[in-house]
């Protein structure tokens, strides 16, 4: 039997996750995760989670939530990891009847939901561990272990890219190249949220100091006390410099919003170059493109 699900993306501040919780309200869907960060317990300002403001129920107004602040800052994920994760939600989700809904900007856990993944090795402990402290410590040198076409500019796959080196001595794009499998929704209704990038810089502009009025600092203060790895979350980095008295609450702010719209532009360009949505909306979703898609 063939069931219906969707994908909606978008970059950060698009309006996405509320344009896919009004989405599920009509049709009886669930929402899961498909976004690197909002998965962490403990960051749901930093990550502008739904429920930052919530308490951690599960759900919002009826709405089932999958995926959603399920990990400790202390716990590593890997794409093959959010897989397993991600197909157990959708067949929760199928099973209790409901429509799912995959939210989220994160590129390759869309990708792999769609295209399944290539088979990596397993990486001991000790060489995750290494691979972020190379990263975190001096991020140039760790990329001169990599061919120098090495795509990819975001520290966390770079540490991945660099623990499967320091596991396997062969490069990760020897793996990646190999056929993929695990694929859970090739199928799925693929909407795009795109608006245009003056609208999205405005939009982060208003919603950082929102987020720091709302928990962001204590939640930066637990991502120092956890030792977690601040680069991977843009907004904690800032957080954590200030709190450390390297940079003023000001220079924080604007460097959040600067990096933040710099973000937005690198995944408008992923969406652009290797994902083929269905339905494109170019500008902050309206009750008007909800009624046509439903």
């Amino acid at each position: 039997m063939t069931h219906r699900a969707y994908i909606i993306t978008g970059p950060t501040a698009s309006g996405k996750s509320d344009f896919a919780h009004r989405l599920a309200l009509r049709i009886n869907g669930a929402i899961i995760n498909c976004d690197s960060v909002q998965i962490y317990r403990g960051i749901e300002n930093i990550s502008a989670s739904p429920f930052a403001g919530h308490a951690l129920s599960g759900e919002l107004d009826g709405v089932p939530y999958y995926l959603f602040s399920v990990l400790p800052l202390s716990e590593q994920i890997s794409v093959s990891d959010y897989l397993v994760m991600a197909r157990d939600a959708y067949n929760l989700a199928i099973k209790s009847g409901k429509v799912p809904i995959f939210v989220g900007g994160t590129g390759y856990y869309i990708n792999a939901l769609v295209n399944g993944i290539s088979p990596m090795p397993d990486v001991s402990d000790e060489n995750r561990v290494r691979a972020r402290q190379m990263v975190q410590d001096d991020l140039e040198s760790a990329r001169r272990l990599l061919p120098a076409d090495f795509p990819f500019a975001d520290p966390q796959r770079i540490a991945r890219a660099v623990e499967v080196y320091l596991q396997t001595g062969r490069h990760i794009s020897e793996f990646q190249a190999l056929p993929r499998t695990g694929a859970i929704i090739p199928h799925a209704t693929r909407i795009l949220i795109n608006p245009d990038a003056d609208i999205l810089r405005k939009r982060i502009a208003s919603r950082v100091p929102q987020m720091l009025s709302g928990g962001a600092r204590s939640e930066a203060e637990l991502v120092i006390k956890s030792n977690w790895d601040e680069t991977r979350a843009i907004g904690a980095s800032q957080l954590c410099r200030f709190i450390r008295g390297e940079i003023s609450e000001s220079e924080c702010i604007e460097n959040w919003i600067t990096k933040t719209a710099q973000y937005a532009k690198r995944q408008r360009t992923w969406f652009r170059t290797q994902y083929r949505p269905d339905i494109i909306i170019d500008h902050v979703p309206t009750e008007s493109d909800l009624n046509q898609i439903i």
